[in-house]
């Protein structure tokens, strides 16, 4: 299933296919922070030289200009090739710079989104914090202004990347006294700026993507800035749009390719003469297809797009929980030892969390699609 077949858009589809072809890694993404940015970082710039960074990102900063059909269809590649995701890119790729492109000034999208296309600089994501995860406008980590720069206390929790990463998109309080809503600002911060620690947190697949990041008295410049003072809230949600929309559609093509894959195992191993699984990977293929329909329609369509990214991500989330649940009925026995199917299975359970808890985003739904009151 594609997005899109026209016979305007073949030729680039077979560019595409071709170079992919040529170029995607044979060796498997290695464990480990170091070992993992350098892999990512490789490949990200093997794109660039090869012009595929960037593919809808405008031509001034080092993409390509081309358009979100255009953008669908390299993603679409990319999953049938089996090439590496974003990896220590998922947050420089899929919003930190597309927010920068929407929300910042000339100087910081001539110093940051290059950078990020040319594979340099992956990004981490500092919103969440121990008590403001669901209810994300009640954060309380304090940008105090100091001449031309702030000075920042506090502490985000379950920051991905936040060990390998050089820069973050950081949430901060800047008018304690503002609604809380209002008074929130949207920051550029270096990572390796004095007085910022990052405590790695291990997940049960034994990896630590993970961290805390703590920062004490650290020093922003007024300039980093991102869509002006106390504008944040606004500028967040920009950021939640495209984390949850084209950010995802990758993952949304994975999933029904996962589904395929599984479905091939189950017939191997004979699994299929159960009628109860069978149903089930008959349902979960359906529905899957219904996610990448609606992953299509939230990137090539001007509908409620931000709606459409929280139908989506609750579909998608409580979808992959599933299907790694499925797969280690599939495999029976073998899931009681720890191979790539435990692991997957282990890594499909904070779906519903991230980007936004599932029942956060039933409550958008809820109100602002079916008018259900608050």
């Amino acid at each position: 299933m594609h997005a899109v077949d026209d016979s305007g858009l073949r030729s680039f589809r077979d560019e595409a296919r071709t170079w992919l072809h040529e170029n995607v890694p044979t060796e498997p993404r290695p464990q480990g922070d170091s070992a993992a940015r350098q892999y990512d970082c490789a490949w990200q710039r093997r794109q660039f030289d090869g012009g595929w960074a960037g593919v809808a990102w405008p031509r001034s900063f080092g993409g390509r200009g081309l358009s979100p059909l255009q953008q669908v269809i390299w993603i679409e590649e990319m999953v049938r090739a089996d090439a590496p995701g974003m990896g220590s890119f998922t947050v420089a790729l899929g919003h930190a710079g597309p927010t920068i492109i929407h929300h910042g000034d000339s100087e910081q999208q001539q110093t940051y989104l290059p950078s990020i296309l040319k594979g340099e600089s992956p990004w981490c994501q500092g919103f969440s914090e121990p008590n403001s995860g669901s209810d994300l406008a009640s954060l309380r980590t304090a940008a105090l202004l100091d001449g031309d720069h702030f000075v920042v206390n506090g502490q985000k929790k379950w920051t991905s990347f936040a060990a390998i990463a050089d820069f973050q998109e950081l949430l901060v309080r800047t008018d304690p006294h503002a609604p809380k809503h209002q008074g929130i600002s949207w920051l550029i911060v270096d990572m390796h700026s004095p007085g910022i620690t990052v405590r790695p947190i291990t997940t049960l697949d034994g990896q630590a993507e993970f961290a805390d990041v703590f920062y004490d008295e650290v020093r922003v410049p007024l300039k980093n800035v991102v869509g002006g003072l106390n504008q944040g809230w606004k500028v967040a949600m920009t950021t939640l749009g495209f984390e949850r929309g084209t950010g995802y559609l990758a993952n949304r093509l994975r999933l029904r390719n996962d589904v395929d894959k599984l479905i091939d195992e189950a017939r191997a191993r004979g699994a299929l003469k159960d009628d109860r699984i069978a149903f089930e990977l008959a349902n979960i293929r359906a529905e899957a297809t219904a996610v990448q329909a609606l992953g299509y329609e939230g990137v090539t369509s001007d509908a409620q797009v931000d709606l459409l990214a929280c139908v989506n991500q609750v579909f998608h989330a409580e979808l992959a929980k599933r299907l790694h649940r499925a797969a280690l009925e599939v495999i029976g026995n073998d899931a009681l030892v720890r191979n790539d199917t435990t692991t997957r299975y282990f890594t499909s359970l904070p779906e519903t969390i991230l980007g936004g808890t599932k029942d956060i985003q039933k409550n958008i739904l809820g109100e602002r699609v079916l008018g259900l009151p608050r």
